[in-house]
């Protein structure tokens, strides 16, 4: 399955973000735990999942060279909402949130398609040379692309040569 565009609205009471890239995850039952729900452990695959699919959807990692990919994973947080079941439907909405020197915040929203929201997430990923072993500044391709496609982030550094 691949990633779709739009907004999603998760619900109208609630004052959660709304991204422009949703994720359909399928709840793998080896992802259950004994209390018959998805583990803990399992919802940050699920991040993972949405993650990759972001990247490829913007461009930024075709799926194939890890050396080339860019970024690593600095930190990741979630925040429990209610239990995800074997027969619950999860759609992962994700979007870049703040846009830094060398960082970046990516954050998630997974719920239903009719709006339960079971969590809520966040990774802040550092930009990375694999090779060199160093962290670097987010390319300019990159801050480009995703301002194009989130708009104008808080946090994030005007290019040079732009207004």
């Amino acid at each position: 399955m691949t990633g779709s565009v739009g907004r999603s609205q998760v619900t109208k009471d609630d004052p959660v973000p709304s991204f422009h890239f949703s994720h359909p995850i399928e709840v793998r039952y080896a992802d259950l735990d004994p209390q018959r729900h998805v583990n803990n452990a399992a919802l940050f695959s699920y991040l993972e999942q949405a993650r990759a699919k972001y990247l490829e959807h913007l461009g930024l990692w075709g799926g194939g060279d890890f050396d080339n990919l860019g970024i690593i994973v600095a930190e990741a947080s979630a925040t429990f909402k209610a239990p995800i079941d074997y027969r619950d439907q999860v759609v992962v909405d994700a979007g870049v949130t703040r846009l830094g020197t060398k960082s970046l915040d990516l954050e998630y929203l997974l719920h239903a398609p009719d709006g339960r929201l079971f969590a809520t997430g966040r990774t802040v990923l550092v930009a990375y040379d694999y090779r060199r072993g160093a962290s670097i500044p987010i390319p300019d391709a990159w801050r480009r692309r995703i301002a194009e496609f989130e708009g104008e982030l808080p946090g994030s550094s005007k290019l040079p040569g732009s207004s």
